[in-house]
């Protein structure tokens, strides 16, 4: 059945329409934008008073199939995407098994095709068993499916082996995605390292850490004249890095996450393991810098890294709970709300870091923009609407969030992929 958008603002992110528009799907293919449009054998929804985005893509997510099924599985991950706006996500390879060869790859891709729901697609891992000790058939993983590659969770940390990924990723045109972790200086930590990990007597994990491996790597794709994307950037120091890069013209790209614009090291102070995260929370120095670096392209796009994790692991003291929080139900309000509410992000900036530039470093060249002929994955919200963060309203199989109890602006209203309405609140 063909879809007729009515009166619809279209937030593109080259522009915010001054005028409403209608738009129809057909074939899960935008047809035709117009002042009107009149199509009878069409459904039809009414936008007005929302706001039309081309359908928001998140390249960093966690869904735990195969392996940890009780955390969550490909199917309750896409149904919570679904409800937070996201028509196409790319999960990580750091399952049990890893996603390192072309029979679990396929596994991800057939089971979201299944579903049929929204874009599942798998990330593959740049070593095998992710020990960084040997590398992946990365021709292979991009046959099977997987749209880039990454060990995160773990970093790349010998220097001579990610040459060589570099180098075997040039060759496949493959996307490598870091995680920016030197292990022996964070060795042990649970938060970042400063005074406030000492006054709670936690091992720190200090900045260095990631900038470390951000100027390595930086290197590294100066010399291959390859490209590198970095993984939920958190640091002051490590967006200094990468400004300086682009402006060198060196092939790096990079990310950050709504926990990492909004919450600092004092989330822990009430040893709240769902704040616990990967890399830690920082200063709020580092959170201004990150906001910084998406006003100004820095860091290219806004990713949920969701984590979920089961609620007895979570209840664990903080040296033990595991790392990460789920994010997909609550990036769009995060967003409206600490970005666009105090005009750190225009509505097309938002339009261009969670759509049109993930769709432009993953190479997803149908997505990202409303326009004719491309995908019809659409994303509705009301930029207006209120709501808090409830446990019981949370779609995903986990709900370790420390934004629980928040109030929030700007919600999903429908989500559309392919022309088909998959969420509506």
């Amino acid at each position: 059945m063909s879809l007729l958008i009515k009166n619809a603002v279209i937030v593109n992110a080259d522009k915010l329409a001054k005028q409403p528009r209608d738009i129809l799907i057909e074939k899960g293919v935008i047809k035709k934008i117009a002042s009107s449009i009149k199509e009878e054998k069409a459904k039809t929804i009414d936008t007005k008073g929302k706001l039309v985005f081309p359908g928001l893509i998140d390249i960093h997510a966690h869904f735990r199939e195969p392996g940890e099924e009780h955390k969550e599985t490909i199917e309750s991950g896409v149904m919570a995407a679904a409800k937070g706006g996201f028509t196409t996500v790319m999960c990580m390879p750091n399952t049990v098994p890893v996603i390192d060869n072309r029979s679990i790859a396929e596994l991800v891709v057939n089971e979201s095709h299944r579903i049929g729901l929204i874009n599942c697609i798998p990330i593959g891992a740049i070593t095998k068993g992710q020990n960084s000790q040997e590398l992946t058939d990365m021709f292979e993983l991009k046959e099977a499916g997987c749209g880039a590659l990454s060990d995160d969770g773990k970093c790349v940390s010998d220097s001579h082996l990610m040459r060589l990924a570099m180098e075997y990723a040039k060759m496949v045109d493959i996307l490598l995605i870091q995680h920016c972790e030197d292990h022996a200086l964070s060795s042990g930590s649970v938060m970042n390292e400063g005074v406030t990990s000492t006054l709670l007597g936690l091992k720190g994990d200090p900045g260095l850490s990631e900038s470390v491996i951000v100027a390595r790597d930086i290197e590294l794709a100066h010399y291959l004249d390859s490209r590198i994307h970095f993984a939920h950037m958190s640091l002051k120091r490590s967006v200094e890095l990468i400004r300086a890069a682009k402006a060198r013209g060196i092939k790096v790209t990079a990310e950050a996450t709504p926990h990492h614009f909004t919450l600092t090291e004092d989330e822990l102070k009430s040893f709240n393991t769902n704040a616990k995260v990967h890399p830690p929370l920082r200063t709020k120095e580092d959170v201004e810098a990150i906001k910084a670096a998406l006003r100004d392209g820095t860091i290219d796009c806004i990713v949920t890294d969701h984590a979920p994790h089961a609620r007895e692991d979570k209840e664990k003291d903080l040296d033990h709970a595991p790392f990460g929080m789920t994010g997909l139900e609550t990036a769009v309000g995060l967003a409206v709300t600490e970005l666009i509410e105090p005009r750190v992000l225009s509505w097309s900036q938002m339009a261009q870091t969670m759509s049109a530039a993930p769709a432009k470093i993953m190479g997803l060249k149908n997505k990202g923009a409303i326009q004719e002929g491309l995908d019809g994955d659409v994303t509705i919200i009301d930029p207006d609407e209120e709501w808090i963060v409830c446990e019981k309203d949370f779609v995903s199989k986990s709900n370790n969030s420390p934004f629980v109890g928040r109030k929030l602006k700007g919600r999903v209203t429908e989500t559309i992929r392919a022309g088909k309405i998959v969420f509506q609140q």
